[in-house]
């Protein structure tokens, strides 16, 4: 999970934005104008921007300019735009941009971009140095967090076919997923027994269903609808 922050003047395209990456675990920040940028950037680093180029007050290029300048560049910044010439995208990159989307964006190619965004930043934190009196310098120290093995335990263990993993699904019925599907697959096959389950357990309240899961319920009704996931089931089977 990262703090991403999206600057567009559309209202349209920062909902999208916010939609698509909030779904992957993100949490997403979004400024209108370089105005409300600015006081975002000030008041915390994310960890990755989306900044459009084309805006009324101050343009992306501008503004990040403005932050190579005062040495707030210090995470990726992916410009987009509909209009931009190849020119404009170079300057961009130049001043300190890691890359271009082209609107209208892919959801691949924007899922791709961040992902590489986010480990190139990831990559530069490991590498700062930050300078001491004396002359030396101290590589910056990252928190580790240790992971722990996973153990075959509760029938859940690492394998190339189809495994249980008890806990998930609807009641008395093991959910099964195998680790060769892509991880889009996968999760989405996770996602469906997830609200499956809370459906089940909640007798179909939809309303205890988003208090439970913590998602607004014009939220929760988009995600089940994409992921196919019948409402009434948990009714039916709570009756």
């Amino acid at each position: 999970m990262a703090n991403i922050l999206v600057v567009d003047d559309e209202m349209g395209i920062r909902e999208l934005l916010s939609e698509i990456l909030g779904d992957e675990g993100h949490v997403v920040t979004t400024a209108e104008d370089a105005n409300s940028a600015r006081e975002l950037r000030l008041a915390h680093a994310p960890d990755l921007v989306l900044l459009d180029i084309w805006m009324p007050d101050t343009d992306g290029v501008t503004l990040l300019k403005e932050w190579q300048r005062d040495g707030l560049l210090t995470m990726p910044v992916i410009m987009m735009s509909g209009h931009a010439t190849i020119d404009t995208a170079v300057e961009a990159t130049r001043i300190g941009a890691m890359n271009f989307l082209e609107k209208p964006i892919s959801l691949q190619k924007l899922l791709r971009t961040v992902q590489q965004g986010l480990a190139r930043g990831q990559d530069n934190a490991r590498g700062a140095m930050v300078p001491v009196p004396g002359g030396r310098t101290l590589v910056n120290q990252e928190k580790v967090t240790l992971v722990p093995q996973i153990q075959p335990a509760n029938g859940y263990h690492s394998s190339s076919n189809p495994v249980p993993v008890q806990g998930y699904g609807p009641p008395n019925n093991d959910f099964r997923v195998s680790f060769e599907l892509p991880l889009r697959e996968a999760r989405d096959a996770f996602e469906r027994a997830y609200f499956e389950h809370h459906l089940v357990r909640e007798g179909g309240s939809m309303t205890r269903v988003a208090e439970r899961t913590g998602l607004e319920r014009t939220h929760l009704y988009r995600k089940l609808k994409q992921l196919g996931v019948d409402t009434t089931k948990g009714v039916k089977k709570a009756g």
